[in-house]
């Protein structure tokens, strides 16, 4: 086995497969190498730690576990998962050998036994994904020794080049796709908001399909130095986001964002590009100041988007709530005066929101007093992104049941603990003026403007599910985004004032 390698095997919580436990974890220790005592002493552990497992849950409430064997530099890790009750071991009482018989008690003897005949043991609860107890062993004489991983771990990080290199900005070659990923891990790590950028075979093929346009930065010898991409979300968009910029640690300040973005601003496109739209995170302001420089100015702020474990190695950011994010536009095209039938509600802020990209629409109040919908049924486009905890509700057209319908929907985005629901409303048809209302009664609230969108000018909703949001930790640079702020605060309904 190599290094970091793994088998995961599940068993049911019967104890009539205790004897195949220990025949399959014994196997894989033969493999990395334990024999005589230290596979006995694996044994005993093995023994001791399942039938806590079986004693302590009944077969109703865990009806299985898994068993990971690990290969790890010098040894062994062996980790139990299963769906039993929360576990603290701190809570349960030390055993301790007493010379008198009639005080003896078994108390803790497992917990003693696992520690006594493995070199590390510990216990995690998870969640709703259950508990672990994980166990691991060394190789005779390998804790003495430095592990390859431990000589890599104190080799410093590189230093970032002071000097000023040439280098070239281009497409990507299919070849370097996988730098690409490797460098969202080194910048990232696993927690991108889209994973697409960890599968170097699917950049290649959104490529292919001009439904990514990336843009690279190498080196006069070909090293790749960073990353950023124009990504079309929707087979009808005619926007695309700008989005997996990145560069090497050791290439930063060789200006190489600058130029990525830019040469994605003129690069020919083989798909009609009407304008593109960009996310900046609140947790801190440098992305958001990127966004000023390249011109992508705010049109509104979507709360809770993302998890707090999103984060930008070698930036210090609060992770205590949900992350929230500065929507931003830039017309790649002059924009098209259209009639917008606004909500007279939002009407003041929908129009500011809107010259401050550049654009001018002229403002209709529907001529009759009421409305009627002229088919049963609405369309409706809907998904959420399960990473990120978020979903989206486009509604293409109106129709009897719309209400209903998105009331369903969001129903089951609820269901499924997604926390922060956008809904997107055509700000061309009269029935907008009318029903943004009727949606605000569901619990949604402003959010905000997308011009272009795959249902056209849109207004941006927002509805959050069970959020415990602190407006003081979103922290923004431009005076009309903290306006913004304050404008979706005092109509965000969970307010509890």
């Amino acid at each position: 086995m190599e290094n970091n390698e793994s088998i995961k095997m599940t068993f049911p919580n019967k104890l009539t497969y205790t004897f195949i436990v220990h025949l399959f974890v014994r196997e894989i220790a033969k493999m990395i190498g334990f024999s005589g005592d230290q596979l006995d002493q694996i044994d005993i552990a093995i023994e001791e730690s399942v039938s806590n497992i079986m004693v302590h849950t009944s077969v109703e409430e865990n009806p299985t576990f898994d068993v990971i064997c690990e290969k790890i530099p010098g040894g062994i890790k062996i980790v139990l998962k299963e769906m039993g009750i929360p576990f603290d071991p701190d809570h349960v009482k030390r055993y301790e050998l007493t010379k008198i018989l009639d005080d003896l008690s078994t108390s803790g003897l497992g917990i003693y036994l696992i520690q006594k005949v493995m070199d590390e043991l510990s216990f995690h609860n998870l969640g709703t994904q259950g508990k672990e107890t994980v166990m691991i062993k060394y190789l005779p004489g390998a804790r003495a020794q430095k592990t390859q991983a431990e000589v890599a771990a104190e080799k410093p990080s590189p230093g970032i080049i002071a000097e000023k290199i040439e280098y070239n900005v281009r497409g990507l070659n299919p070849n370097e796709a996988i730098e690409v990923s490797r460098c969202a891990y080194k910048t990232h790590g696993y927690t991108f908001f889209d994973d697409h950028i960890y599968y170097p075979e699917r950049l290649v093929e959104l490529n292919r399909t001009s439904e990514m346009i990336s843009a690279v930065a190498v080196t006069k010898d070909n090293v790749f130095m960073g990353h950023a991409a124009l990504l079309y979300q929707y087979p009808e968009d005619t926007i695309a986001e700008l989005t997996f910029v990145f560069v090497n640690v050791e290439y930063r300040g060789q200006g190489a964002l600058n130029r990525l973005v830019d040469y994605l601003f003129k690069v020919q496109k083989k798909r009609e590009l009407r304008g593109l739209y960009a996310y900046a995170v609140t947790n801190h302001i440098f992305t958001q100041k990127s966004m000023i420089k390249f011109e992508i100015n705010d049109c509104g702020l979507l709360l809770a988007t993302s998890p707090a474990s999103w984060k930008f190695k070698g930036i210090s950011e609060d992770s205590t709530q949900r992350i929230s994010v500065l929507l931003g536009f830039k017309y790649m095209m002059p924009p098209v005066r259209h009639n917008l039938y606004a909500p007279e509600h939002h009407k003041e802020m929908i129009s500011k929101l809107y010259l401050n990209l550049g654009a001018s629409h002229d403002f209709i109040v529907p001529s009759a007093d009421s409305f009627e919908f002229d088919r049963p049924a609405a369309t409706i486009y809907s998904g959420a992104n399960d990473l990120e905890g978020c979903a989206e509700i486009f509604v293409a057209s109106y129709g009897a049941d719309v209400k209903h319908q998105t009331r369903k929907i969001l129903q089951g985005f609820c269901l499924q603990q997604i926390s922060s629901v956008n809904l997107f409303l055509k700000l061309k048809d009269p029935l907008t003026y009318w029903l943004t209302g009727e949606f605000e009664k569901l619990g949604f609230f402003f959010a905000g403007i997308l011009p272009e969108s795959r249902i056209g000018e849109s207004l941006v909703l927002q509805y959050l599910n069970n959020v415990n949001l602190d407006y003081s930790k979103i922290l923004l640079v431009t005076d009309l985004a903290k306006e913004l702020l304050v404008y979706i605060r005092d109509r965000d309904p969970n307010i509890i004032t």
